[in-house]
């Protein structure tokens, strides 16, 4: 079975001896309570806890794990960025507050840099007004990092009113000298606009449950709060009225706060991989191989590849039966059973979820297509759900077993396309799309401490 994800906990302890000068003591907790002591310097980055435990757990380094602070109490998370000192940020907690550090992937952490027209939609990106001119989209990153240059995000957001419970909706403008929100319509006149923020002593947060517990209008909420300050009147809550909207504003503010140093997070592993011998693989390096002859051949033809790993697959659990069996031929009853048991140590089965915690994980581990997880159907026993994310939405396919003639096959297009077992079915749409939206890009991972 998959663990929980582990995250890290820190607690103020005036008479322990853990903390040092210039070391410190934290633990390493799952969802389930069971922890790790990690003894760390005092100077230790987000970058570096991350290398530490995916050391500890032999877990795959495809730079896309992060830690996240969470405040309980305020029901608000946020990127810690890897340049960040842990021990500043656990500083800024309060002594009854709980806070925990969270350890878990995040694939969409840097993905503006490579697809930046994804995260800033046309209608709510310009030039600022000191400039008078129209954005590059080929060069919007640039000009966010650029020190004399900064795009304009404009839109409608609703803010909780401070001291009520009401919300109301504004039209409201980042520029690199803060967030500022119009009290006449959509004017941008500076005797309209007001102040509201900078992000100099501020960090942004996404709202885990805003219509909850802020009665919110929607649940795409996410906060401005002072690094100085850790109870509810600190925030300025905000809301979107989308994913999309709202992951907008978020990234806006990251490179408005961090700039160059998020560029130099997002390519310094990039910059190690380059001087390392080790060879990288990417989906475009993957091609379908021909060697049963004298040559090999690279197939070119999907339906041909198609045809080729099937008959591989299948004789491949042949002689796998036959090894588990003992005997001359194995029976089909066998083989069935060795298929549907397959899929259940693989890093993206997640076993018996329903659809709402699954969407909870893949938001969670980024918002980017080709996330993905399979999991057992709780509405339709014996069947399985395929749960991937496209354009920053969240889509589920039912995967419906085939009986022919004993032999038992998996299929999500009515039967149209079979597969022997899950395995053979992620294989197959991680490298042809098929009837789904995108390929299946990234597994949503959990690790055991």
């Amino acid at each position: 079975m998959l663990c929980t994800q582990p995250c890290i906990r820190y607690r103020s302890c005036p008479n322990s001896k853990q903390l040092t000068a210039n070391r410190g003591v934290i633990k390493v907790y799952n969802e389930d309570n069971t922890s790790r002591a990690v003894e760390v310097p005092s100077d230790i980055t987000a970058r570096d806890i991350c290398q530490l435990f995916v050391l500890k757990n032999h877990c795959i380094d495809d730079h896309s794990w992060t830690l996240f602070e969470h405040i309980s109490h305020l029901g608000i998370e946020r990127t810690i960025e890897d340049h960040e000192s842990v021990m500043e940020v656990l500083s800024g907690w309060g002594m009854d507050t709980d806070c925990r550090l969270y350890f878990r992937k995040n694939y969409a952490k840097y993905e503006f840099f490579r697809k930046p027209l994804d995260f800033f939609p046309d209608h709510m990106v310009s030039i600022s007004s000191e400039t008078n001119g129209m954005v590059d989209h080929s060069q919007l990153i640039q000009t966010f990092l650029n020190s004399s240059t900064c795009p304009e995000i404009h839109g409608h957001l609703h803010a909780k009113e401070q001291s009520r419970k009401s919300w109301k909706k504004f039209y409201f403008v980042l520029r690199r000298s803060g967030l500022y929100f119009s009290n006449k319509g959509t004017s941008k006149e500076p005797r309209h606009l007001q102040f509201i923020a900078d992000f100099s002593d501020s960090d942004v947060y996404t709202v885990l449950s805003a219509k909850k517990q802020h009665g919110a209008p929607t649940d795409y909420g996410f906060c401005v709060k002072s690094t100085k300050g850790s109870s509810g009147r600190d925030l300025k809550l905000l809301c979107a009225d989308d994913e999309q909207t709202r992951t907008c504003w978020i990234t806006a503010m990251r490179l408005l706060k961090y700039g160059m140093e998020l560029y130099q997070n997002f390519i310094q592993p990039h910059q190690k991989q380059k001087a390392s011998p080790m060879r990288s693989i990417s989906e475009n390096s993957l091609v379908a191989m021909d060697f049963s002859g004298q040559k090999s051949r690279v197939i070119e033809n999907p339906s041909e590849a198609m045809s080729v790993a099937v008959e591989e697959g299948l004789s491949w659990r042949r002689k796998s039966c036959h090894r588990l069996s003992g005997h001359g031929s194995p029976s089909t009853s066998h083989s069935s059973l060795l298929n549907m048991a397959l899929h259940l140590g693989q890093p993206w089965f997640h076993g018996k979820l329903w659809r709402e915690e699954a969407q909870r994980i893949i938001t969670q581990q980024g918002l980017i297509d080709g996330m993905f997880l399979l999991r057992d159907s709780q509405s339709n026993p014996k069947t399985f759900v395929l749960s991937l994310c496209h354009m920053q939405k969240i889509k589920h396919f039912q995967i419906i077993p085939v009986d022919d003639d004993g032999e038992l096959f998996y299929s999500l297009d009515d039967d149209q396309t079979r597969f022997t077992d899950l395995i053979q079915l992620v294989e197959f749409y991680q490298l042809n799309r098929g009837v789904l939206p995108c390929k299946l890009k990234y597994h949503c991972a959990r690790i055991a401490l």
